[in-house]
């Protein structure tokens, strides 16, 4: 025990195992409706979903394990909800990529990663995007998953005559989706700790009361079906599939990065500006996305979630070594995570909620300077009413290098921003 805590420095960050075990705990609480949600939106694209269910936790428990015994931070690391609901319903649905080579181009997007964090490439490319950008991209992203939500959980419906308009509360999935809503913001405002998957608990009770949905025979089993989703991925090089795996490396870099400053900064982590162990930290996520592509799941990404176990004193990477093993039990509850994932409405409330943690960072951007608001504006804009991050990642690269440059304005163009401008172009043109 010992060892133990002196490897992971207990003294120096002043912590204890009780502490360290409540924090992992806490954690896991917090964010593992993604096992549940990841492997709905598979599931949707056509794919086994025990097989993506079974991946979706060893890829978190590989990437969380790396962060919490390489990189000593108290962060976990599972699939990205947003950039895998990219993945599914832009890549899959929209552009009618198969989800092999979805895996693929997720496969490469991670290679790509690890290489970034291995050399100095990987600060100059984040750095060549304006802060204003990368405050709208998670916004936009995050206004997209919402409307992924609403139109999952039947609030949001097509219409003939105005396009979209809300759906009927005569329709119980409608309902349902409220309830669950309404109960998990009720306990986010009251700080309850695991507000999102509690409220996915009494949605799904509800449900189960209404007779929606009935309890598996068994509860616990042995995992099945992940030789339907294991070395199943396909590589295929084509200009639009490469376009993919740009726009996947550009967000999962800001999330990551973001959310790993943001966690750190919380817990007291970053000294002198400083992020120690930074490289362990970015392979992480790294070699768990690519693990998760050949397993037969989407990339990971550090989750904001982890904030809760940093509140509840976690310190050290000895909390994401206990969120690693709760995750790891899931496999065995395969079953009931499998009926529950049959009612939309269950993870509908999570993806709505979602956007509102995305979009906080968006007031920052100065409103006054339209040669920056602007391009922030259409980058949010475009992504949800196109029904792509792609597009509103381009546009706004692209309106940004124009406004800067026919003001004058030309030496804040970061000559790497100008290059993946003209990528964008080419891509929407062609």
């Amino acid at each position: 025990m010992e060892r133990i805590r002196q490897y992971f420095l207990f003294n120096d960050r002043r912590t204890d195992f009780r502490t360290e075990i409540l924090a992992g705990a806490t954690t896991f609480l917090s964010m593992m409706y993604i096992v549940i949600v990841n492997s709905t939106a598979f599931y949707a694209g056509g794919m086994n979903f025990g097989g993506v269910y079974i991946a979706t936790i060893l890829a978190t428990v590989i990437a969380t394990l790396i962060m919490g015994i390489a990189a000593n931070y108290p962060i976990a690391v599972a699939p990205g909800l947003g950039i895998n609901a990219y993945l599914v319903y832009v890549v899959i649905f929209s552009q009618g990529i198969p989800w092999q080579q979805a895996l693929g181009i997720a496969a490469m997007a991670a290679a790509l990663f690890t290489i970034l964090s291995l050399t100095p490439l990987r600060e100059m490319f984040i750095n060549s995007i304006p802060e204003s950008l990368k405050k709208a991209i998670a916004a936009g992203i995050g206004l997209f998953i919402t409307l992924i939500g609403l139109v999952s959980g039947h609030i949001v419906v097509d219409s003939s005559a105005t396009l979209i308009a809300i759906g009927s509360f005569e329709d119980p999935v409608l309902m349902m989706t409220l309830t669950g809503l309404f109960v998990t913001m009720v306990l986010f405002v009251l700080d309850i700790k695991g507000s999102i998957f509690i409220g996915m608990v009494v949605t799904a009770f509800a449900a189960w009361v209404l007779g929606y949905w009935t309890l598996p025979r068994e509860i616990l089993s042995t995992p099945i079906g992940f030789d339907k989703t294991f070395m199943q991925l396909e590589f295929d090089f084509s200009p639009t599939n490469l376009m993919i795996v740009f726009t996947i490396l550009l967000v999962t870099l800001f999330d990551t990065t973001g959310t790993m400053l943001g966690v750190g900064q919380q817990a007291g982590l970053i000294r002198d500006g400083k992020f120690p162990n930074l490289k362990s930290a970015l392979l992480a996520d790294s070699i768990g996305s690519l693990a998760g592509a050949f397993a037969g799941t989407g990339p990971t990404s550090a989750f904001v979630e982890s904030g809760t176990g940093v509140a509840a004193g976690g310190r050290t990477g000895f909390a994401s070594v206990v969120t690693a093993i709760l995750f790891l039990a899931l496999l065995f509850l395969q079953p009931i995570a499998e009926a529950v994932s049959s009612i939309p409405a269950v993870t509908a409330p999570a993806l709505i909620l979602t956007g509102c943690f995305m979009v906080t960072d968006f007031a920052q951007i100065d409103w006054k300077d339209y040669t920056e608001a602007f391009p922030a504006f259409l980058t949010m804009i475009f992504m949800p009413f196109t029904y792509s991050i792609t597009n509103g990642v381009g546009v706004g690269m692209i309106s940004y290098v124009i406004l800067k440059f026919v003001t004058g304005q030309w030496r804040d163009i970061h000559p790497m921003l100008a290059i993946m401008a003209v990528l964008f172009t080419l891509q929407l043109l062609y």
